[in-house]
Parts: structure tokens; C-alpha cells; sequence
């Protein structure tokens, strides 16, 4: 059973990464920014399902995470998002292997309106 702190630290986390991100666009290492956003991204999500469900599927991909919130809430602000945030979604899902285990250099305003998404997508989900 998934219990209130399972979430708040998942949240938690969340927030961390997205401040991470921005201190890294700040000081120029936009592919720790990326993959810091896709990070943040990822564990909010997940937070979000499990405060709807007891499990989340174990996959690292961001249109999957939301099409199994969909799933759970039924709501269709989550279906928007999926469809007008679905080049950021995929970009930011490739941000998690490629800045791991590629060279693939994102630059500064390709990371900034990754955060820009980002930071709707978690606006538009705590309005639903």
C-alpha cells in the first residue's frame, strides 16, 4: 500500500529535480537540464498516479505515464496534453537516455521551452 509520505517524497524530489534544471540552464549544462526536467517530470507524474491508484507502470516514458493517468482520472485536460505536448514529451523521454549514455547536446532554448512545457503540464494537472 502506498502511504501520504511515498508521495510528499516523490513531490519532493520532483521539485529538486526542476530546481535543478534551472540552476543548470543558468550555469550552461543544458543536458543535465534536460535530463533533470524529464527527472522532475517523471517522479511528479508518478506522484500523481499513486495518489490515484496503489501502483504506476515501470516505464520511464512520460506519454505513457500520462496515458495511465488518463486511464485513472479520465479527465481530458490529461488527453490535451498528451496531444499538444507531444514533441516536448518525446524529446524530454529521449533527455533520459541521451544524457546519460549519448553525446547528444541540447542547447539553451531547446531547454528552456523543455521547461516551459514542463511547468504547464504540472500547472494544467494540479487544475484538473
Amino acid at each position: 500500500m502506498v502511504t501520504k509520505e511515498v508521495i510528499e517524497v516523490l513531490m519532493k524530489r520532483s521539485r529538486r529535480f526542476l530546481d535543478l534544471a534551472k540552476y543548470n540552464i543558468e550555469k550552461g549544462d543544458y543536458d543535465l537540464a534536460a535530463f533533470n526536467l524529464e527527472q522532475g517530470l517523471q517522479l511528479y507524474l508518478k506522484a500523481e498516479i499513486l495518489k490515484n491508484d496503489d501502483r504506476y507502470p515501470h516505464t520511464y516514458d512520460l506519454i505513457d505515464l500520462l496515458e495511465f493517468l488518463y486511464e485513472i482520472k479520465k479527465d481530458e485536460i490529461i488527453r490535451r496534453i498528451i496531444s499538444e505536448y507531444a514533441v516536448e514529451l518525446g524529446c524530454l523521454t529521449d533527455a533520459y537516455i541521451m544524457a546519460r549514455y549519448f553525446t547528444r547536446k541540447y542547447t539553451k532554448e531547446e531547454v528552456e521551452k523543455l521547461l516551459n512545457a514542463v511547468e504547464n503540464i504540472i500547472s494544467k494537472i494540479e487544475r484538473s
